[in-house]
């Protein structure tokens, strides 16, 4: 038995070829909503081998071979008692398309196969156009928070597309790609040769709003930003432009019908005070030239992380639902695009000050609910009621997050002509869920 897949997609033979070769590629290419993490990465096509983590402590560890380049890779599966041979060929459709093929040797039927390759054409689809709009040489960019849900696919999406990535951790540092970062006290030369700086790093804003969670996410964010933005303002051959996360909690909870862009007034409570203060914190590096972007970004959709994650078995079990006012406002971003977003602020030198990542089309908590059972082909017939979210976050937790309404709009993104890969929120849903096929005409050559 076998499954294949074919699409073409709008690159150059070798241009895909190498994606498939740096780092991070099979990272990108992982289904989310499949249980399986990346645990070692191949050192290279012709004879490497790379390692998964599966449930139960198995270990997936496929070897490469038959390299081709830049026209064809095998690997097959070594580790387990099960056939699987994958063969990966390209053929240059014209000097701007290059036809991708994937062909599974296995006895596992092509029908539980298929979303998973269909979602590697997209991933590796997408991943091409958002990197085809690169015109400058490749950067050398640091990164904080690499290992989270966002870090981990950034850097990967860095990686892949010939940007070198430098992983700032808090521990010992592995190879000479990662660097020590001290939160408290960063080296006066940790930023020294780097050409950008995206600074993801801070303790998860989830949890119950506890006066010692509140003071955890304070200081993880406000601190060490102004701390790392004067690195930056000093280093030696160092950043141009740095990239700061933030979040659309600036606008505050409650803003009823109001439309937020950039230029709204800053919201009430807690989150509104903390990204205040985060985005002030930047500070020094603006004062010394650089270029800086905070990156307000809404509720990330993503099966690995958030508030899906949590949702994702309750829908597949019947028991989804809106959780609290299914009239409030959602204002969302799929995973990938998000990445778009932190490369479009490298990328674009017009870009600076907040820029909100959020999808151009909110949705209110109710038809959100029911796009997700409709992409699940499930029921939403169980409203969760605001007790719910109130027993597990607090009052105040609940109304910063689960119950927020904010109609968030990417205006600065929209006026430099940013394009969204999933601007509808069934299309990110179903790309990440496994519910959609390969990619269509339009990845076709005309």
């Amino acid at each position: 038995m076998s499954a294949e897949a074919r699409s073409v997609v709008a690159a150059p033979l070798r241009q895909v070829f190498a994606w498939h070769e740096r780092p991070g590629a099979l990272t990108r290419l992982l289904p989310p909503w499949q249980p399986v993490r990346v645990r070692r990465e191949a050192d290279d096509l012709r004879d490497g081998r790379a390692e998964l983590s599966l449930p139960g402590g198995l270990r997936w560890v496929a070897q490469h071979r038959d390299l081709e380049a830049p026209y064809r890779f095998v690997d097959e599966l070594v580790s387990l008692p099960l056939r699987w041979r994958h063969e990966h060929t390209f053929a240059a459709v014209d000097d701007a398309h290059t036809e991708v093929r994937d062909r599974i040797d296995t006895p596992v039927p092509a029908r539980l196969l298929a979303p998973m390759l269909a979602y590697r054409h997209r991933q590796l689809a997408g991943d091409l156009a958002a990197h085809g709009y690169w015109s400058g040489a490749p950067l050398t960019v640091a990164v904080s928070g690499s290992s989270g849900l966002i870090g981990t696919a950034l850097c990967a999406f860095l990686s892949t597309g010939g940007h070198r990535v430098i992983r700032l951790v808090r521990g010992t540092p592995a190879g000479r790609d990662a660097r020590h970062w001290d939160p408290a006290a960063p080296a006066a030369d940790l930023l020294d040769g780097v050409d950008a700086v995206i600074h993801l790093a801070g303790t998860s804003v989830a949890g119950r709003f506890t006066d010692g969670h509140k003071r955890a996410v304070r200081e993880s964010r406000v601190g060490p930003t102004r701390r790392l933005a004067e690195v930056a303002a000093r280093a030696s051959g160092g950043p141009r432009v740095f990239v700061c996360a933030s979040a659309i909690g600036y606008y505050g909870p409650r803003r009823g019908e109001e439309v937020l862009d950039e230029q709204a007034e800053r919201g009430d409570g807690f989150l509104a005070d903390v990204v205040a203060e985060w985005e002030q914190a930047t500070m020094p590096a603006t004062d010394a030239g650089v270029r800086v972007v905070q990156v307000r970004t809404g509720v990330v959709q993503s099966p690995l992380g958030g508030a899906l994650r949590v949702q994702r078995p309750l829908f597949g079990a019947g028991l989804g639902g809106p959780v609290g006012d299914a009239d409030a406002w959602l204002s969302w971003i799929g995973l990938d695009d998000l990445l778009d977003v932190y490369l479009h602020a490298l990328r674009d030198e017009s870009l600076r000050g907040p820029v909100n990542a959020v999808a151009p089309h909110a949705v209110r908590a109710g038809d959100y609910a029911r796009t997700l059972a409709r992409v699940m082909h499930r029921p939403a017939l169980l409203p969760v009621p605001a007790i719910g979210p109130r027993l597990l976050l607090g009052s105040e937790g609940a109304q910063e997050i689960a119950l927020a309404s904010q109609h968030v709009t990417p205006a600065r993104l929209a006026a430099t002509g940013h394009r969204f890969r999933h601007p509808r929120l069934a299309d990110a849903l179903a790309h990440q869920l496994g519910r959609a096929g390969l990619p269509g005409a339009a990845e076709q050559p005309s």
